[in-house]
Protein backbone atom coordinates (compact mmCIF):
# COMPACT_ATOMS: atom_id res chain seq x y z
CA UNK A 1 0.00 0.00 0.00
CA UNK A 2 2.81 2.39 0.87
CA UNK A 3 4.46 1.58 -2.45
CA UNK A 4 1.37 2.70 -4.41
CA UNK A 5 1.08 5.90 -2.36
CA UNK A 6 4.71 6.78 -3.08
CA UNK A 7 4.23 5.97 -6.77
CA UNK A 8 1.16 8.25 -7.01
CA UNK A 9 3.00 11.11 -5.29
CA UNK A 10 5.94 10.74 -7.68
CA UNK A 11 3.65 10.83 -10.72
CA UNK A 12 1.85 13.94 -9.45
CA UNK A 13 5.14 15.65 -8.65
CA UNK A 14 6.52 14.87 -12.10
CA UNK A 15 3.41 16.21 -13.86
CA UNK A 16 3.53 19.42 -11.81
CA UNK A 17 7.15 20.21 -12.55
CA UNK A 18 8.23 23.80 -13.18
CA UNK A 19 8.73 22.97 -16.84
CA UNK A 20 5.05 22.15 -17.37
CA UNK A 21 3.87 25.18 -15.42
CA UNK A 22 5.78 27.74 -17.47
CA UNK A 23 3.83 27.33 -20.68
CA UNK A 24 6.93 28.56 -22.48
CA UNK A 25 7.28 25.69 -24.92
CA UNK A 26 5.45 25.39 -28.21
CA UNK A 27 1.85 24.07 -27.99
CA UNK A 28 1.79 24.13 -24.16
CA UNK A 29 -0.59 27.09 -24.21
CA UNK A 30 -2.92 27.20 -27.19
CA UNK A 31 -3.18 30.97 -27.58
CA UNK A 32 -4.36 30.96 -31.18
CA UNK A 33 -4.61 28.77 -34.23
CA UNK A 34 -1.22 27.52 -35.36
CA UNK A 35 0.52 30.13 -37.49
CA UNK A 36 2.30 28.64 -40.47
CA UNK A 37 5.88 29.63 -41.04
CA UNK A 38 6.34 31.36 -44.38
CA UNK A 39 8.65 28.52 -45.41
CA UNK A 40 6.17 25.69 -44.64
CA UNK A 41 5.07 25.53 -48.28
CA UNK A 42 8.50 24.28 -49.23
CA UNK A 43 7.65 20.85 -47.81
CA UNK A 44 5.23 20.46 -50.71
CA UNK A 45 6.91 22.33 -53.53
CA UNK A 46 10.66 21.91 -53.07
CA UNK A 47 13.40 20.19 -51.15
CA UNK A 48 15.68 22.48 -49.17
CA UNK A 49 19.23 21.62 -48.41
CA UNK A 50 19.94 20.86 -44.78
CA UNK A 51 20.14 24.27 -43.16
CA UNK A 52 22.85 25.30 -40.71
CA UNK A 53 22.51 23.59 -37.33
CA UNK A 54 25.89 23.97 -35.64
CA UNK A 55 26.72 25.29 -32.18
CA UNK A 56 29.64 27.75 -32.25
CA UNK A 57 30.76 29.00 -28.82
CA UNK A 58 31.46 32.69 -28.31
CA UNK A 59 35.16 33.48 -28.30
CA UNK A 60 35.99 35.00 -24.93
CA UNK A 61 38.60 37.37 -26.38
CA UNK A 62 36.00 38.92 -28.70
CA UNK A 63 34.42 42.20 -27.58
CA UNK A 64 31.41 43.88 -29.16
CA UNK A 65 31.66 47.60 -29.88
CA UNK A 66 29.39 49.82 -27.79
CA UNK A 67 25.93 50.16 -29.35
CA UNK A 68 24.29 53.58 -29.32
CA UNK A 69 20.91 53.57 -27.56
CA UNK A 70 17.89 55.22 -29.14
CA UNK A 71 14.94 56.73 -27.28
CA UNK A 72 12.37 56.38 -30.02
CA UNK A 73 9.30 58.61 -30.39
CA UNK A 74 7.67 57.57 -33.68
CA UNK A 75 6.91 54.52 -35.78
CA UNK A 76 5.72 55.60 -39.24
CA UNK A 77 6.56 52.45 -41.19
CA UNK A 78 5.53 48.82 -40.72
CA UNK A 79 9.22 47.90 -40.51
CA UNK A 80 10.22 51.00 -38.51
CA UNK A 81 12.03 53.00 -41.21
CA UNK A 82 12.95 53.12 -44.90
CA UNK A 83 15.77 50.61 -44.49
CA UNK A 84 13.56 48.02 -42.68
CA UNK A 85 16.32 47.82 -40.07
CA UNK A 86 16.00 48.26 -36.33
CA UNK A 87 18.09 50.01 -33.66
CA UNK A 88 19.27 49.51 -30.09
CA UNK A 89 16.22 50.96 -28.37
CA UNK A 90 16.21 52.37 -24.86
CA UNK A 91 13.80 50.43 -22.65
CA UNK A 92 12.78 50.96 -19.00
CA UNK A 93 12.84 47.18 -18.45
CA UNK A 94 10.57 47.04 -15.39
CA UNK A 95 8.24 44.59 -17.12
CA UNK A 96 5.25 46.43 -15.64
CA UNK A 97 1.95 46.98 -17.43
CA UNK A 98 1.42 50.76 -17.27
CA UNK A 99 -1.50 51.07 -19.69
CA UNK A 100 -4.28 48.85 -20.99
CA UNK A 101 -7.09 50.04 -23.26
CA UNK A 102 -10.55 48.69 -23.93
CA UNK A 103 -11.10 46.57 -27.03
CA UNK A 104 -10.38 48.75 -30.08
CA UNK A 105 -12.13 46.62 -32.70
CA UNK A 106 -14.07 43.37 -32.75
CA UNK A 107 -12.55 42.43 -36.09
CA UNK A 108 -9.27 40.70 -36.81
CA UNK A 109 -6.34 43.07 -37.13
CA UNK A 110 -3.06 42.93 -39.03
CA UNK A 111 0.35 42.20 -37.55
CA UNK A 112 1.67 45.76 -37.60
CA UNK A 113 0.86 49.01 -35.83
CA UNK A 114 2.14 52.55 -36.31
CA UNK A 115 2.66 55.37 -33.83
CA UNK A 116 2.47 59.14 -34.31
CA UNK A 117 2.38 61.83 -31.61
CA UNK A 118 0.63 59.83 -28.92
CA UNK A 119 -1.61 57.94 -31.34
CA UNK A 120 -1.57 54.28 -32.33
CA UNK A 121 -2.65 53.70 -35.93
CA UNK A 122 -3.82 50.33 -37.23
CA UNK A 123 -6.31 48.65 -39.54
CA UNK A 124 -8.61 45.62 -39.37
CA UNK A 125 -9.80 43.18 -42.01
CA UNK A 126 -13.08 45.05 -42.45
CA UNK A 127 -11.03 47.90 -43.90
CA UNK A 128 -11.34 50.20 -40.89
CA UNK A 129 -8.44 52.55 -40.21
CA UNK A 130 -8.35 53.23 -36.49
CA UNK A 131 -6.50 56.01 -34.68
CA UNK A 132 -6.36 55.46 -30.93
CA UNK A 133 -5.22 58.25 -28.59
CA UNK A 134 -3.27 56.92 -25.62
CA UNK A 135 -3.54 60.20 -23.71
CA UNK A 136 -7.32 60.36 -24.12
CA UNK A 137 -7.68 56.56 -23.89
CA UNK A 138 -10.15 56.40 -26.74
CA UNK A 139 -10.52 56.06 -30.48
CA UNK A 140 -10.33 59.50 -32.08
CA UNK A 141 -10.77 58.30 -35.68
CA UNK A 142 -12.38 55.22 -37.18
CA UNK A 143 -12.98 55.51 -40.90
CA UNK A 144 -13.74 53.09 -43.70
CA UNK A 145 -13.08 53.93 -47.33
CA UNK A 146 -14.94 50.97 -48.81
CA UNK A 147 -18.46 50.81 -50.17
CA UNK A 148 -21.08 48.13 -49.57
CA UNK A 149 -20.00 45.99 -52.53
CA UNK A 150 -16.73 45.28 -50.67
CA UNK A 151 -18.47 44.63 -47.35
CA UNK A 152 -17.78 40.87 -47.22
CA UNK A 153 -14.34 41.12 -48.79
CA UNK A 154 -11.37 40.70 -46.46
CA UNK A 155 -9.34 43.89 -46.73
CA UNK A 156 -5.58 43.81 -46.15
CA UNK A 157 -4.24 47.35 -45.81
CA UNK A 158 -0.63 48.49 -46.01
CA UNK A 159 -0.15 51.75 -44.11
CA UNK A 160 2.51 54.41 -43.81
CA UNK A 161 2.38 57.79 -42.08
CA UNK A 162 3.87 61.07 -43.26
CA UNK A 163 2.98 64.19 -41.28
CA UNK A 164 -0.78 64.23 -40.69
CA UNK A 165 -1.45 61.88 -43.58
CA UNK A 166 -1.92 58.11 -43.66
CA UNK A 167 -1.13 56.54 -47.04
CA UNK A 168 -2.78 53.23 -47.88
CA UNK A 169 -2.56 50.48 -50.48
CA UNK A 170 -4.80 47.41 -50.36
CA UNK A 171 -5.46 43.95 -51.75
CA UNK A 172 -8.24 45.26 -53.99
CA UNK A 173 -6.06 47.63 -56.00
CA UNK A 174 -6.74 50.96 -54.34
CA UNK A 175 -4.21 53.50 -53.20
CA UNK A 176 -5.47 56.47 -51.20
CA UNK A 177 -4.51 59.08 -48.64
CA UNK A 178 -6.29 60.27 -45.53
CA UNK A 179 -5.56 63.26 -43.32
CA UNK A 180 -6.41 61.91 -39.89
CA UNK A 181 -6.08 65.28 -38.14
CA UNK A 182 -8.63 66.96 -40.45
CA UNK A 183 -10.61 63.71 -40.88
CA UNK A 184 -10.56 64.02 -44.64
CA UNK A 185 -9.78 61.73 -47.59
CA UNK A 186 -7.44 63.61 -49.92
CA UNK A 187 -7.44 61.39 -53.00
CA UNK A 188 -8.00 57.80 -54.12
CA UNK A 189 -7.10 55.76 -57.21
CA UNK A 190 -8.08 52.24 -58.24
CA UNK A 191 -5.45 50.40 -60.27
CA UNK A 192 -7.55 47.19 -60.38
CA UNK A 193 -4.74 44.74 -59.48
CA UNK A 194 -4.20 43.99 -55.75
CA UNK A 195 -1.16 45.55 -54.17
CA UNK A 196 1.16 43.01 -52.56
CA UNK A 197 4.02 44.79 -50.82
CA UNK A 198 4.82 47.19 -48.06
CA UNK A 199 4.89 50.82 -49.15
CA UNK A 200 7.53 53.50 -48.69
CA UNK A 201 7.22 57.28 -48.66
CA UNK A 202 10.18 58.94 -50.39
CA UNK A 203 10.02 62.74 -50.35
CA UNK A 204 7.34 63.49 -52.98
CA UNK A 205 6.87 59.86 -54.07
CA UNK A 206 5.16 56.70 -52.89
CA UNK A 207 6.51 53.32 -54.00
CA UNK A 208 4.66 50.00 -53.93
CA UNK A 209 4.25 46.79 -55.94
CA UNK A 210 1.25 44.72 -56.98
CA UNK A 211 0.70 40.96 -57.08
CA UNK A 212 1.93 40.82 -60.69
CA UNK A 213 5.32 42.16 -59.53
CA UNK A 214 4.78 45.50 -61.22
CA UNK A 215 6.68 48.22 -59.36
CA UNK A 216 5.07 51.67 -59.11
CA UNK A 217 6.26 55.18 -58.42
CA UNK A 218 3.26 57.32 -57.44
CA UNK A 219 2.98 61.07 -57.02
CA UNK A 220 2.34 61.67 -53.33
CA UNK A 221 0.08 64.65 -53.91
CA UNK A 222 -2.55 62.91 -56.08
CA UNK A 223 -1.71 59.19 -56.49
CA UNK A 224 -0.98 59.43 -60.21
CA UNK A 225 1.56 57.00 -61.66
CA UNK A 226 4.93 58.62 -62.25
CA UNK A 227 6.53 55.44 -63.53
CA UNK A 228 5.58 51.78 -63.82
CA UNK A 229 8.32 49.13 -64.08
CA UNK A 230 7.18 45.57 -64.88
CA UNK A 231 9.29 42.76 -63.40
CA UNK A 232 9.03 38.96 -63.67
CA UNK A 233 5.62 37.61 -62.75
CA UNK A 234 4.93 34.34 -60.94
CA UNK A 235 1.81 32.40 -61.87
CA UNK A 236 1.57 30.46 -58.60
CA UNK A 237 1.08 32.79 -55.63
CA UNK A 238 2.60 31.84 -52.27
CA UNK A 239 2.79 33.42 -48.84
CA UNK A 240 5.81 35.57 -49.66
CA UNK A 241 4.90 39.23 -50.12
CA UNK A 242 7.01 41.56 -52.25
CA UNK A 243 9.31 43.58 -50.06
CA UNK A 244 10.75 47.08 -50.43
CA UNK A 245 13.59 48.83 -48.58
CA UNK A 246 15.52 52.03 -49.32
CA UNK A 247 18.58 54.07 -48.48
CA UNK A 248 19.42 57.71 -49.24
CA UNK A 249 19.78 57.23 -52.99
CA UNK A 250 18.21 53.93 -54.01
CA UNK A 251 15.13 51.77 -53.60
CA UNK A 252 15.48 47.99 -53.38
CA UNK A 253 12.70 45.66 -54.44
CA UNK A 254 12.63 41.89 -53.94
CA UNK A 255 9.85 40.28 -55.95
CA UNK A 256 8.16 36.90 -55.62
CA UNK A 257 10.13 35.52 -58.57
CA UNK A 258 13.33 35.93 -56.56
CA UNK A 259 14.77 38.96 -58.32
CA UNK A 260 16.27 41.88 -56.42
CA UNK A 261 16.07 45.26 -58.17
CA UNK A 262 17.78 48.55 -57.39
CA UNK A 263 16.05 51.73 -58.60
CA UNK A 264 17.41 55.26 -58.42
CA UNK A 265 15.22 57.50 -56.30
CA UNK A 266 15.55 60.59 -58.45
CA UNK A 267 15.11 59.38 -62.03
CA UNK A 268 13.18 56.19 -61.12
CA UNK A 269 15.32 54.00 -63.40
CA UNK A 270 16.74 50.52 -62.86
CA UNK A 271 20.38 50.65 -61.75
CA UNK A 272 20.88 46.86 -61.48
CA UNK A 273 19.02 43.63 -60.82
CA UNK A 274 19.96 40.17 -59.62
CA UNK A 275 18.05 36.88 -59.55
CA UNK A 276 18.41 34.87 -56.33
CA UNK A 277 16.10 31.99 -57.20
CA UNK A 278 18.22 28.88 -56.65
CA UNK A 279 15.99 26.58 -58.70
CA UNK A 280 17.62 25.00 -61.74
CA UNK A 281 14.35 25.42 -63.60
CA UNK A 282 13.82 29.18 -63.64
CA UNK A 283 10.22 29.47 -64.80
CA UNK A 284 7.28 31.59 -63.62
CA UNK A 285 5.80 28.64 -61.68
CA UNK A 286 8.71 28.36 -59.25
CA UNK A 287 8.10 29.33 -55.64
CA UNK A 288 10.57 31.72 -54.08
CA UNK A 289 10.34 32.57 -50.39
CA UNK A 290 12.02 35.22 -48.31
CA UNK A 291 11.70 37.32 -45.18
CA UNK A 292 12.03 41.12 -45.25
CA UNK A 293 15.15 42.63 -46.79
CA UNK A 294 17.34 45.17 -45.00
CA UNK A 295 19.34 48.08 -46.36
CA UNK A 296 22.37 48.73 -44.15
CA UNK A 297 25.14 51.13 -45.15
CA UNK A 298 26.49 49.84 -48.49
CA UNK A 299 24.85 46.41 -48.18
CA UNK A 300 21.54 44.71 -48.81
CA UNK A 301 20.74 41.76 -46.55
CA UNK A 302 18.39 39.24 -48.14
CA UNK A 303 17.14 36.24 -46.10
CA UNK A 304 15.66 33.57 -48.40
CA UNK A 305 14.35 30.06 -47.84
CA UNK A 306 17.78 28.56 -48.59
CA UNK A 307 20.46 31.18 -48.08
CA UNK A 308 21.25 34.45 -46.36
CA UNK A 309 22.69 36.82 -48.96
CA UNK A 310 24.78 39.92 -48.27
CA UNK A 311 24.87 42.03 -51.42
CA UNK A 312 26.74 45.17 -52.48
CA UNK A 313 24.04 47.84 -52.76
CA UNK A 314 26.01 49.86 -55.33
CA UNK A 315 26.43 47.21 -58.02
CA UNK A 316 24.40 44.14 -56.98
CA UNK A 317 27.37 41.82 -56.57
CA UNK A 318 27.04 39.06 -53.98
CA UNK A 319 29.59 39.68 -51.21
CA UNK A 320 28.84 36.31 -49.61
CA UNK A 321 26.01 33.90 -48.89
CA UNK A 322 25.41 31.60 -45.95
CA UNK A 323 23.44 28.37 -45.67
CA UNK A 324 20.99 30.01 -43.27
CA UNK A 325 17.23 29.79 -43.59
CA UNK A 326 15.78 32.49 -41.33
CA UNK A 327 12.58 32.58 -39.30
CA UNK A 328 12.33 36.37 -39.25
CA UNK A 329 13.96 39.61 -40.32
CA UNK A 330 17.52 39.91 -38.95
CA UNK A 331 19.04 42.97 -37.23
CA UNK A 332 22.11 44.83 -38.50
CA UNK A 333 23.84 47.04 -35.92
CA UNK A 334 27.46 48.27 -35.76
CA UNK A 335 28.49 45.92 -38.58
CA UNK A 336 27.12 42.94 -36.65
CA UNK A 337 24.24 40.83 -37.86
CA UNK A 338 21.97 39.18 -35.28
CA UNK A 339 19.53 36.58 -36.54
CA UNK A 340 17.49 33.48 -35.78
CA UNK A 341 17.47 30.62 -38.25
CA UNK A 342 14.86 27.92 -38.88
CA UNK A 343 16.54 25.61 -36.34
CA UNK A 344 15.96 28.18 -33.58
CA UNK A 345 19.62 29.10 -33.44
CA UNK A 346 20.55 32.57 -32.22
CA UNK A 347 23.43 33.62 -34.47
CA UNK A 348 25.77 36.61 -34.54
CA UNK A 349 27.82 37.30 -37.66
CA UNK A 350 30.53 39.77 -38.54
CA UNK A 351 28.71 41.60 -41.32
CA UNK A 352 31.91 42.56 -43.13
CA UNK A 353 33.30 39.08 -43.74
CA UNK A 354 30.41 36.79 -42.78
CA UNK A 355 32.38 35.00 -40.06
CA UNK A 356 30.39 33.51 -37.19
CA UNK A 357 30.82 35.21 -33.83
CA UNK A 358 28.65 32.56 -32.18
CA UNK A 359 25.73 30.23 -32.76
CA UNK A 360 23.58 28.94 -29.89
CA UNK A 361 20.41 26.88 -29.61
CA UNK A 362 17.66 29.04 -28.13
CA UNK A 363 15.77 25.91 -27.10
CA UNK A 364 18.81 24.63 -25.20
CA UNK A 365 19.41 28.03 -23.56
CA UNK A 366 15.82 28.04 -22.28
CA UNK A 367 16.14 24.48 -21.00
CA UNK A 368 19.40 25.30 -19.21
CA UNK A 369 17.89 28.45 -17.68
CA UNK A 370 14.85 26.53 -16.40
CA UNK A 371 16.90 23.44 -15.53
CA UNK A 372 14.56 21.23 -17.50
CA UNK A 373 14.40 19.13 -20.66
CA UNK A 374 14.79 20.80 -24.02
CA UNK A 375 11.67 21.24 -26.13
CA UNK A 376 10.79 23.64 -28.95
CA UNK A 377 9.95 27.31 -28.38
CA UNK A 378 7.66 29.17 -30.78
CA UNK A 379 9.45 32.40 -31.72
CA UNK A 380 7.78 35.57 -32.98
CA UNK A 381 10.17 38.51 -33.18
CA UNK A 382 13.67 39.73 -32.42
CA UNK A 383 14.70 43.21 -31.29
CA UNK A 384 17.65 44.84 -29.55
CA UNK A 385 17.13 47.11 -26.55
CA UNK A 386 19.41 48.18 -23.68
CA UNK A 387 22.27 46.33 -25.38
CA UNK A 388 20.33 43.08 -25.01
CA UNK A 389 18.87 40.83 -27.68
CA UNK A 390 15.15 40.48 -26.98
CA UNK A 391 13.47 37.42 -28.45
CA UNK A 392 9.67 37.55 -28.26
CA UNK A 393 7.85 34.23 -28.09
CA UNK A 394 4.35 33.72 -29.45
CA UNK A 395 3.15 32.76 -25.97
CA UNK A 396 4.22 36.21 -24.70
CA UNK A 397 7.49 35.42 -23.01
CA UNK A 398 10.54 37.61 -23.62
CA UNK A 399 13.99 36.08 -23.65
CA UNK A 400 16.74 38.56 -22.86
CA UNK A 401 20.18 37.59 -24.11
CA UNK A 402 23.33 39.62 -23.67
CA UNK A 403 25.22 40.41 -26.86
CA UNK A 404 27.47 37.40 -26.21
CA UNK A 405 24.49 35.07 -26.64
CA UNK A 406 23.91 34.17 -22.97
CA UNK A 407 20.32 34.07 -21.69
CA UNK A 408 20.18 36.50 -18.73
CA UNK A 409 16.43 36.89 -18.13
CA UNK A 410 13.19 35.16 -19.00
CA UNK A 411 10.09 37.28 -18.41
CA UNK A 412 6.43 36.85 -19.16
CA UNK A 413 4.58 39.89 -20.46
CA UNK A 414 1.59 40.98 -18.36
CA UNK A 415 -0.68 40.51 -21.39
CA UNK A 416 -0.51 38.27 -24.44
CA UNK A 417 1.11 39.74 -27.52
CA UNK A 418 -0.60 39.75 -30.94
CA UNK A 419 0.99 42.46 -33.10
CA UNK A 420 4.67 42.96 -33.66
CA UNK A 421 5.97 45.04 -30.73
CA UNK A 422 7.21 48.60 -31.18
CA UNK A 423 9.38 50.70 -28.88
CA UNK A 424 8.18 54.20 -27.96
CA UNK A 425 9.59 56.44 -25.20
CA UNK A 426 11.36 53.54 -23.44
CA UNK A 427 8.21 51.38 -23.46
CA UNK A 428 6.97 48.42 -25.50
CA UNK A 429 3.62 48.87 -27.26
CA UNK A 430 1.47 46.19 -28.87
CA UNK A 431 -2.07 44.88 -29.18
CA UNK A 432 -3.07 41.65 -27.44
CA UNK A 433 -5.37 38.91 -28.69
CA UNK A 434 -8.42 40.81 -27.45
CA UNK A 435 -7.39 43.82 -29.57
CA UNK A 436 -6.51 45.89 -26.52
CA UNK A 437 -3.50 48.21 -26.46
CA UNK A 438 -0.86 47.29 -23.89
CA UNK A 439 2.10 49.42 -22.86
CA UNK A 440 4.90 47.74 -20.92
CA UNK A 441 7.50 49.85 -19.16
Amino acid sequence: MKFFKVLIILVIFQNCSFDNKTGIWKNENNIEKVEKNIFDELETFSAIKQTFNKIIPFKENFKFDTLDEKINSKWYDFFYNLSNNSENFKYSNTNQLIFKSKKITKHKIGDYILYDRGNIILSDYKGNIIVFSIKRNKIIRKINFYKKNYKKFKKVLNLSVDGDIIYVTDNIGYIYSYNYIKDKFLWAKNYKVPFRSNLKILDNKIVAANQNNNFYFFDKKDGEVLRLIPTEETIVKNKFINNIAANNTNIFFLNTYGSLYSFKKNDMRIEWFLNLNQSIDLNPNNLFLSSKIISYKDKIIVPTNEFLYVINSKNGSIIYKKNLSLLMKPLAINNYLFLINSNNLLIALDLEDGNFIYSYSINQKIADYLNTKKKVADLKNIKIANNQILVFLKNSYILKFNLNGELEELNKLPSKIKTNPIFIDKSILYLDFKNKVSIID
